[in-house]
């Protein structure tokens, strides 16, 4: 997290805007919503942005500086790939901006809510949080039960996420086995149909299963060769929108993945 202000005004009277869909899921979560001054137009995106609903209703902004200035909030929260010309100008106005970098570990992911729980004054239901988070870790831990399944997280495409990913660290966390490593996708990167076949992991993790192929990213996952060696209960759903981001709804995602655990064996026990 970089550009730490000092917490020198009453939470409670803070107005907040958030230039970041990662950083408007915290915001919605622990702030009250008086002090929500805007969010990002990402906020309300149903298939991305777990707290879609709660966005409903507040200020959507385009990203502008100028669009920040007008509203003059007490603070900015963005993520370090917001541009950069856009932090640096409102930083020159004298508005104070902290940024927080995409969270890629559980560590990352709990030192921003714990971070955020201080911003919004909101630190006992950041623990809770945190210990929530906590909780459905063990729990999947218990599903996975040391069987180092390999799992290949599949996105349209054949994008993989590597163990240097949010998905590849719950999956490390759980004692399963990112079968990416083994094609030398350390962050991830593509694959084509003959290489996810050749893998034969005991199951792809997909954001969504359904036979929708509204393009040619998507056709590849719809192709007969990944339907006969996946059929349903060698598919893991985790939708998008439990795991693009660091935040209390990877609680969900560890749960939805500890309930798919319990139909999963080992392609060897076939």
């Amino acid at each position: 997290m970089a550009g730490r202000p000092a917490l020198a005004q009453d939470a409670a009277t803070r107005r907040i805007v958030s230039l970041n869909m990662c950083t408007d899921q915290l915001l919605l979560d622990l702030a009250p919503r008086a002090a929500i001054a805007g969010l990002s137009p990402f906020a309300a995106d149903d298939a991305r942005s777990y707290l879609a609903e709660r966005a409903r209703g507040l200020p959507l902004l385009s990203g502008t500086a100028e669009e920040v200035m007008v509203i003059r909030p007490d603070l900015v929260v963005s993520g370090t790939f917001t541009k950069r010309a856009t932090r640096e100008f409102i930083r020159a106005q004298g508005v104070p901006m902290e940024e927080f970098a995409p969270a890629r570990t559980l560590a990352e992911t709990r030192a921003q809510i714990r971070r955020f729980g201080e911003i919004t004054g909101a630190r006992d239901a950041a623990a809770q949080r945190i210990a929530a988070l906590d909780a459905a870790l063990d729990d999947l831990r218990k599903a996975a039960n040391a069987r180092s399944l390999r799992v290949l997280p599949l996105a349209r495409r054949g994008w993989v996420s590597g163990a240097d990913s949010l998905m590849g660290e719950l999956l490390a966390e759980a004692g399963l086995v990112n079968a990416a490593g083994e094609l030398g996708l350390q962050a991830g990167g593509f694959v084509s149909l003959e290489q996810v076949v050749a893998l034969r992991p005991d199951a792809i993790l997909l954001t969504r299963d359904d036979d929708q192929a509204e393009d040619q990213g998507r056709a590849m996952l719809l192709h007969p060769a990944i339907a006969a060696l996946f059929p349903p209960e060698r598919r893991l759903i985790i939708p998008e929108r439990l795991t693009v981001c660091g935040g209390p709804m990877l609680g969900e995602a560890m749960r939805r993945l500890a309930a798919a655990l319990g139909r999963l064996t080992p392609r060897d026990a076939d």
